[in-house]
């Protein structure tokens, strides 16, 4: 059988966390749900384990000491994985920004010959809902400035919904990740197209978290920004060849 695996980074997601994972189990495809919790000091943690006492064979956790990034948490993530042989590696919000319900979409995309399948909210117009119109220009245009500087093919570069084969993971040194925060969702989607890998983007809504409170600092920001112009350097350098 097909193993499939849906990796959710939290800090301080106790309002979202146990809706999550009982709607992603609820789904008639099958997906394992591995929760990557930095130690968030509000419980979130301990919900999953006693979820798991219900769900022990589908749902898993890994609590990390330090809180140093998405990116650092996905990392993390994607070694799990892989050490347990999973077909399909999934990135998804724990705030249900991301709807559980198109996991089988992304998963379709890559059994139709994706190496990794975008949740994308910009590839047919602007699908967000909820957000402010500040938020969506941020967004919006952070993606069009990172396709100008990079020559990327896709639409929504920052998505951060997203599914993997295996092997697309094992192509990267996972070691060598650099950006932690809202850069990660780039690097990854750079190199991963560097690699002449295919990308496919699936057009999803995006709605914002209506429970808990956002992640994004201007400093996340700042480093997506400043370091599109980096990875754009170390490739013209052969670096990511």
């Amino acid at each position: 059988m097909i193993q499939k695996l849906v990796i959710i980074p939290t800090y301080n997601e106790k309002s979202n966390i146990e809706e999550i994972v009982r709607a992603t189990l609820a789904l008639p495809e099958q997906f394992d749900i591995l929760v990557v919790d930095d130690s968030s000091p509000d419980g979130t943690g301990k919900i999953v384990t006693e979820l798991i006492k219900v769900f022990p064979e589908r749902l898993f956790l890994e609590v990390r000491k330090v809180k140093d990034g998405l990116g650092r948490a996905y990392v993390h993530g994607f070694k799990w994985a892989l050490a347990k042989n999973y077909d399909y590696i999934f990135e998804m919000d724990a705030d249900f920004s991301h709807n559980p319900k198109d996991l089988p979409r992304l998963l379709n995309a890559c059994q139709e010959g994706a190496d990794m399948a975008v949740g994308s909210r910009y590839s047919q117009g602007v699908n967000v809902v909820n957000w402010p119109m500040k938020r969506v220009l941020l967004s919006y245009f952070a993606s069009k400035y990172v396709r100008i500087i990079t020559n990327i093919p896709v639409h929504d570069t920052t998505a951060g919904f997203v599914c993997y084969k295996k092997e697309t993971l094992q192509a990267l040194n996972l070691d060598k990740i650099e950006f932690k925060g809202y850069g990660f969702q780039i690097e990854m989607k750079f190199k991963i197209w560097k690699k002449g890998l295919k990308i496919v983007e699936v057009p999803i809504i995006f709605t914002d978290r209506t429970l808990g409170e956002s992640k994004i600092s201007n400093s996340i920001v700042q480093e997506g920004l400043l370091g599109v112009i980096k990875l754009k350097l170390n490739s013209l350098t052969g670096k990511y060849k």
